[in-house]
């Protein structure tokens, strides 16, 4: 059942997506192309691509996974589940309406959810195929559950890692004012800047 879940909603493997990625990718790319572009860009994206932002969907698996657990335990509508996501993880997870509701569509056109409009508002409840398929991930995850992954990711990540991403995403930002200013002499002087850095930081690296 697993396997062919995810034959179902994958892009070709010479698209050069990831496995773990390309079902968030094909459907976000739908879901983009009807409504003209991204909502939820970030400054960073342009630099580092949205993977460097979104690091541990793109290492512990992508969203369908989160979605069938948090319904496992109550059905919810889609409001409530990034409302409960960005409670559990702390606001270090977000997910924009443009993530979650192509990815609940997908799951209850699987048979993995089933949904019912109450009070206006449109209530998906985890079926007992999604509850085999989310049994099945978590038995090939060494019986991690999505949030003991998270847990597992966030293990050793003192204050200092949450300071070093924080002043990542400062300079994406500021490295993209550069880029739009059209200054060509002071786009070089960054870049050579930014290349004396990187060096540094390999020798950081290089250091026992």
């Amino acid at each position: 059942m697993f396997r062919h879940f995810r034959s179902r909603f994958l892009v070709p493997a010479w698209a050069g997506v990831s496995e773990d990625d390309s079902f968030f990718v094909s459907h976000r790319f739908q879901h983009d192309k009807h409504h003209g572009g991204h909502h939820d860009k970030h400054p960073g994206d342009e630099m580092f691509g949205r993977g460097w932002r979104d690091e541990y969907r793109t290492r512990k698996g992508d969203i369908k996974f989160i979605l069938l657990e948090l319904l496992s335990e109550h059905p919810s509508h889609g409001y409530d589940l990034i409302k409960e996501m960005e409670n559990r993880y702390g606001g270090f997870r977000r997910l924009s309406p443009g993530s979650v509701y192509p990815t609940l569509q997908m799951l209850e056109e699987g048979g993995y959810l089933k949904s019912s409009q109450e009070g206006g508002k449109r209530v998906y409840t985890i079926t007992d195929e999604g509850r085999e398929l989310l049994a099945e991930r978590n038995q090939q995850e060494n019986s991690d559950s999505p949030w003991d992954a998270f847990k597992s990711f966030m293990t050793g990540k003192p204050q200092e890692f949450i300071e070093l991403r924080k002043v990542a995403t400062e300079l994406a930002g500021v490295i993209v004012q550069v880029a739009r200013s059209g200054n060509v002499a002071r786009m070089n002087r960054v870049r050579e800047l930014l290349e004396q850095v990187k060096q540094e930081i390999y020798a950081i690296l290089a250091e026992k």
